[in-house]
């Protein structure tokens, strides 16, 4: 209580101008991803991302007149409601001032309904997807830089037709994530006068899942669609489906792309494809280049959306004057979107001299940061395919 009593008075005293110069100001940012659990594999370049844009505001000086950004990683787990909660109420015992996450939808959900609004704590998520949580009420504190599954469905949909699919197997991880995306890809594949021959769940975790895809495969299907995540159960359904002969092609929506499922799967998982969020242009060229220099992959999975997560807190205090949530979670849509002045990764330093001058700026960052209704995504999609061995982006959507 002592802590967060201090960091609420410290915010209050930046709001009102009341740090004299030369007083050193701090600004924590939490980060909670999947360290360990089914997406541990892509959570080390996203977290790398979100600590990037940290670092480039908190050496240009520009923040607050000077004060300085600290990130403070801890584990969700992904799919651990528990740890994902107790975590981050560590975060809100610390002093954060915004929290970049969490990672998966469920864990999202839990930390902003028992952390989040409790405490009045902003969280931008890069990747909790769930169409559930469009229209969960979130007090204003919720954005997210990735889009609804509700179009990553659409999206599948329109591919799988593209590709002359006629009618597709689907199974999805037991949790609201692969619930919601389960849900959006068969409604929308029918749509398109698809037939979807079976809907299962699978739980992650298990040793053994030809049971689960020897009801796949009774069902039939020219395609059996993996609504599930790349290094838990998805990998192990796609694994099983291969030894019993019962597909050759995957089709494998964002929670299974990664470089780990290739290297997992081997030889095999060539010609499956599917989608993942993700954009063209100048800002991911622009921070493709500036993650190779810091030592890891901007193109890995939610890593661009990590980066702008970040950017757009910081963005928003600098925009409002303040690191209170209460405060500055008005100004996100407003830095975020036109009009103003394009900002792209490694210009943060110059949108914060931007904004303290009274200029409007629109964040487009590594992923063409684009916000709509509640504030998540508009949403543009990477689509991929597995050649000898490796994901290889194919066109956009």
């Amino acid at each position: 209580m002592k802590k967060m009593l201090m960091a609420t008075t410290a915010a209050a005293l930046v709001a009102t101008g009341a740090f004299a110069d030369g007083h050193a100001k701090e600004v924590k940012l939490g980060i909670i991803f999947g360290f360990t659990g089914p997406i541990e594999s892509l959570t080390g370049p996203m977290a790398s991302g979100a600590e990037m844009a940290v670092n480039e505001v908190s050496e240009s000086g520009m923040l607050m007149d000077g004060a300085k950004v600290t990130a403070m990683r801890v584990d969700s787990g992904c799919i651990d409601n528990g740890l994902a909660v107790s975590n981050a109420e560590r975060l809100i015992a610390d002093g954060v001032s915004g929290i970049v996450g969490a990672d998966c939808s469920g864990v999202t959900g839990a930390v902003l309904q028992n952390v989040a609004i409790p405490n009045g704590m902003v969280m931008i998520s890069p990747s909790a997807t769930s169409p559930g949580l469009t229209t969960m009420e979130d007090n204003g504190l919720f954005f997210r830089t990735s889009p609804s599954d509700a179009r990553e469905g659409e999206v599948m949909a329109e591919i799988l037709q593209e590709r002359g699919v006629k009618s597709i197997a689907l199974t999805y991880t037991n949790n609201d994530y692969g619930k919601g995306l389960a849900d959006a890809i068969e409604s929308s594949f029918k749509a398109l006068g698809g037939e979807v021959t079976i809907v299962a769940a699978h739980e992650d975790g298990k040793a053994d899942y030809s049971a689960e895809v020897g009801a796949l495969a009774s069902a039939g299907g020219d395609i059996l669609v993996v609504a599930g995540y790349l290094d838990q159960g998805g990998a192990g359904i796609i694994k099983a489906a291969l030894d019993a002969g019962a597909w050759e092609q995957f089709g494998l929506p964002g929670g299974m792309i990664g470089d780990n499922l290739p290297e997992t799967i081997g030889p095999d998982l060539d010609g499956s494809y599917g989608q993942i969020a993700g954009s063209e242009g100048e800002g991911i060229e622009a921070f493709s280049k500036m993650a190779e220099a810091g030592g890891f992959d901007g193109t890995s999975p939610y890593t661009p959306e990590s980066y702008d997560a970040a950017a757009l807190l910081l963005l928003a205090m600098q925009a409002s004057g303040s690191m209170d949530p209460a405060v500055y979670k008005e100004k996100i849509l407003d830095v975020a979107n036109a009009p103003g002045e394009k900002i792209y990764p490694g210009e943060l330093g110059k949108a914060l001299e931007l904004i303290k001058a009274g200029t409007d700026v629109d964040y487009v960052g590594a992923s063409a940061v684009e916000l709509i209704g509640p504030g998540e995504s508009a949403g543009s999609y990477r689509m991929i395919e597995v050649k000898d061995g490796k994901n290889e982006t194919v066109g956009f959507k």
